[in-house]
């Protein structure tokens, strides 16, 4: 099988000015190369092989933990919801990947190298009708370390709605859950 383009992007912990609607249409219609590598070259060269070629595309976003992929997949659907004209009706990014809390909550756990590191994999499917604009995404997760809920390494946690439920423990809906503080639980395992 053939592999396409590679970018590698380092994280540089700290917010840049080359994410902008600017840089958007700067590298909107371009051809690969012409420009800087970038996730919206990347994206870009997804959308108009979508388009040109009428095939599914794949951008695999990978990484350690810390590493951006969260951000960098935030990022390829802001490119695809402005170039498509749907980032006004859309805002598809904010939408599939920052309305659930709760998947985070679930999924995700302090670790050594990061505070929020998601814990599973995202698959995440974006739908486009006829004319390219995006018409619906949909999101699926994978490869949650079960394992974490019963032992957790030095200076790592357990899944943060742990920690959300125990800090909730004296509203009157999680009375009969008899939760404490955190550090009170042990899970015996066989």
């Amino acid at each position: 099988a053939f592999v396409g383009i590679v970018l590698v992007a380092i994280n540089p912990y700290e917010q840049l000015p080359i994410y902008g609607e600017d840089i958007i249409n700067a590298y909107s219609g371009q051809n690969m190369g012409d420009m800087d590598p970038h996730i919206f070259a990347v994206a870009e060269e997804a959308y108009k092989q979508m388009a040109r070629d009428e095939r599914n595309q794949s951008i695999i976003v990978s990484g350690e933990s810390g590493a951006g992929k969260t951000v960098s997949a935030k990022y390829a659907m802001r490119y695809f919801a402005t170039v498509s004209g749907s980032a006004s009706e859309a805002n598809v990014e904010e939408k599939v990947l920052a309305s659930n809390p709760i998947m985070e909550s679930i999924g995700n756990a302090k670790t050594t190298r990061n505070d929020n590191s998601s814990r599973f994999g995202k698959y995440i499917e974006i739908g486009f009708d006829k004319r390219y604009r995006i018409i619906g995404a949909n999101m699926r997760t994978y490869l949650l370390e079960k394992s974490r809920v019963v032992f957790q390494a030095e200076e790592e946690r357990n899944y943060h709605i742990f920690y959300q439920l125990c800090a909730s423990a004296a509203l009157p809906e999680f009375k009969t859950l008899r939760l404490g503080m955190a550090f009170t639980f042990v899970v015996l395992c066989d």
